[in-house]
């Protein structure tokens, strides 16, 4: 516990600290707050999103037309998320994940594609799903949304050789 002594010597250091007159130091009772504010440039912390949200989330292209739901993801071998698989009428349109942008919190994912661009993609149906990693076929898909397709890398595996 502080003596009367030693806070009238904390007030009157803080006196010659700040610049004021020794003889106007205020009391431990009086003295004003002390405000501390620091700013930190740290990350936000990253959130879960889980598949449940995204399938299902309708798609909308240039002027807020919707065009369907999200039917389905393909992941890579590395496990990024590739393609949206989008429902639309019975058929189905590979959507890459860049092409879209999503609001989580209301379950829609917007594209920035005209509608006559959009209808000039190909479709295909659960009986004849493309491949999706063949060169020319990733390259056009990827072209008609206006991204650009990141590398796919081969992996070599090594084997142990039967010895």
């Amino acid at each position: 516990m502080m003596t009367k002594h030693a806070c009238w010597l904390g007030s009157a250091l803080l006196c010659c600290l700040t610049g004021s007159d020794a003889s106007a130091a205020q009391t431990p009772t009086e003295r004003p707050a002390v405000v501390e504010t620091r700013t930190t440039t740290q990350p936000a912390q990253p959130v879960a999103r889980r598949a449940k949200t995204v399938l299902g989330s309708k798609v909308h292209i240039q002027g807020d037309v919707a065009i369907g739901t999200v039917d389905d993801i393909v992941f890579n071998d590395d496990g990024h998320i590739e393609y949206l698989v989008v429902l639309n009428e019975g058929k189905l349109v590979a959507m890459p994940w860049e092409a879209a942008k999503f609001n989580f919190d209301n379950r829609v994912a917007v594209v920035n594609i005209t509608q006559a661009r959009y209808k000039e993609i190909p479709t295909f149906t659960v009986q004849t799903y493309p491949n999706f990693y063949e060169p020319t076929y990733r390259t056009q898909i990827y072209k008609y949304y206006g991204v650009t397709p990141r590398a796919v890398e081969r992996r070599i595996e090594r084997r142990e050789r039967d010895k």
